[in-house]
């Protein structure tokens, strides 16, 4: 079973990487453009422009700070879940991960409709303020992608470690 360390360590490396070697520097980035679209604009497109990238820039420093923080500690619980009773650690682990792999689809639709939403603002609308808006959530869209894209190639190979565990100690999550 010492493999499925393996797994697990790796999928939370990336993790912790991810959240703190991109997440948190593209919060930051992103909260850098807000300050920037309201020096170098005045009126509506600037601030259109600028509060979606400032949310956005705020919820995705939180998070990459939290996730990329709380990983060792997790990953320090789980292996003394794992040395404790792999088959107790898996019925716990694997309901999570199978939640984490069911959402993807809906981060998906959601960064897609966050694209389509800033294009037709951007190139349907006359306002000012939409067409700020409109560039911003085109740019988070396709972040999400990028940043769940990795996550999700991550997930899955870590996820069916843990199915091969439950299989091999008789765990039913």
């Amino acid at each position: 079973m010492a493999p499925f360390l393996q797994h697990l360590q790796d999928y939370f490396r990336g993790e912790r990487a991810e959240a703190l070697y991109f997440i948190v520097p593209t919060g930051v980035a992103l909260l850098g453009l807000a300050v920037v679209a309201l020096r170098v604009e005045r009126g509506g497109f600037a601030l259109g422009m600028a509060i979606p990238l400032f949310v956005f820039g705020l919820f995705m420093l939180t998070v990459g700070l939290v996730v990329g923080l709380r990983t060792p500690k997790q990953v320090a619980t789980l292996e003394a879940e794992y040395a404790a009773s792999p088959r107790a650690m898996v019925q716990k682990e694997l309901p999570r991960m199978r939640k984490v792999n069911a959402n993807w689809p809906v981060y998906v639709r959601a960064y897609g409709i966050l694209i389509l939403l800033g294009l037709l603002l951007r190139f349907v609308t006359q306002a000012d303020w939409a067409r700020g808006v409109g560039p911003a959530l085109v740019l988070v869209g396709a972040l999400g992608f990028v940043i769940d894209g990795f996550a999700e190639r991550r997930a899955h190979p870590y996820t069916e470690a843990l199915e091969s565990l439950a299989k091999e100690t008789g765990a039913t999550p």
